[in-house]
């Protein structure tokens, strides 16, 4: 069966047409009023970026759905996840002074913030899903005890994932440490040939698993690695590397149970807004912002999370690439974007083992506000 799923575009002429009155518009259209109820400690799952990237979500954006919620009789808190990797993100006092620097604060979005894991990614506790990979996934205790949640995802692409959307914010946004370390598992090998020794990946990892070598080369030892990409991410050679082919479909399973997890603990008392604006080719843990691939398209809402990343996924495609950004020039409307970005990598085994294990459902009726 179809899932609906709400889309509302960005024209405006008017006041009542601007996009802080879209984006109320689209919350009651797609009845995620009637997920909160009176009292409801709300969370409002988000990525609030890393330091140095500006593609996240609006704060003011945000602040409309705070208000929603409030308009419940709920009380809503802005939330995420400590990151496995090193950062501005990676302990919950210099992710809450991130948070912060990018404007999600009080004055600002109208809602305190949690850090869900804890301040050192320790709070978090195990649910039980029988999937293919896990028996159990560890979540992070505070989004798992919320009454309801809204998910807020900038729906862009991904270095691992293909493309980030609410599947992935479900899943590594809702994992402490610990759980991220789950999901990621593969091991990262430098290319030696490829390498210029400028020991970015030696920065970035949070276990010091890759050093330089005495002719300067970088090394990862595999005993270390936690598989967490962030060296891949920052590589100016593109000199890390892995099995693509056999990694990366089991990863990308791997988070998707991760999701189903999240979105087992809530039943029906979570929905999801998908911001496809700033649609770069890079998740916002990435401490820049690339120029977007696509013009900016709109909002989607939905209470399927399979089925607002599969309408995202078809608008992102239906566009013409920009010409000034990573995509080739060959990448016009109707082509895959995200394939053209890394041909390597099938996101959408996202959205076919979602399906598969009971997410959500990839078939979906577009209903246009």
């Amino acid at each position: 069966m179809s899932s609906k799923v709400y889309f509302i575009d960005l024209r405006s002429r008017t006041y009542r047409e601007n996009k802080i009155s879209k984006i109320k518009k689209l919350f009651d259209h797609a009845g995620l009023n009637d997920l909160i109820q009176k009292d409801d400690l709300t969370a409002i799952k988000l990525h609030f970026g890393e330091r140095g990237n500006d593609s996240f979500i609006n704060p003011v954006f945000v602040r409309q759905v705070v208000d929603k919620v409030k308009s419940n009789g709920a009380k809503p808190f802005l939330t995420d996840t400590n990151t496995l990797y090193s950062g501005s993100r990676h302990n919950a006092v210099d992710h809450l002074i991130t948070a912060m620097e990018h404007g999600f604060d009080y004055t600002v979005t109208g809602a305190p913030l949690i850090i869900a894991d804890g301040l050192r990614s320790e709070n978090f506790t195990e649910i039980e899903i029988n999937k293919k990979h896990f028996s159990k996934v560890k979540l992070a205790r505070d989004i798992v005890s919320a009454d309801s949640v809204i998910v807020l995802s900038h729906f862009k692409g991904h270095e691992m994932a293909g493309f980030g959307g609410a599947i992935k914010n479900l899943a590594m946004g809702g994992a402490p440490a610990a759980g991220k370390k789950e999901q990621h598992a593969p091991k990262m090998v430098v290319n030696q040939d490829k390498c210029i020794g400028c020991a970015q990946c030696c920065t970035v990892c949070p276990e010091k698993a890759s050093t330089l070598t005495d002719d300067n080369k970088a090394e990862i030892s595999p005993d270390s690695c936690i598989g967490c990409g962030e060296c891949l991410t920052v590589c100016p050679e593109k000199a890390i590397e892995m099995d693509w082919e056999t990694e990366i479909p089991a990863l990308i399973e791997r988070m998707t149970e991760y999701a189903y997890g999240v979105a087992k603990t809530h039943e029906q008392h979570i929905g999801y807004i998908n911001f496809l604006l700033n649609i770069t080719p890079d998740c916002d843990c990435a401490s820049w912002s690339d120029a977007p691939i696509v013009p900016d398209i709109g909002f989607l809402a939905s209470t399927d999370p399979v089925a607002i990343d599969q309408a995202s996924y078809d608008l992102v495609n239906k566009q013409v690439g920009l010409s000034a950004s990573l995509l080739s020039s060959d990448c016009g409307a109707g082509v895959d974007k995200f394939h053209c970005l890394r041909s390597h990598i099938d996101g959408t085994i996202q959205l076919s083992y979602g399906e598969e294990i009971g997410l959500g459902s990839r078939d979906y009726e577009l209903i246009v506000l």
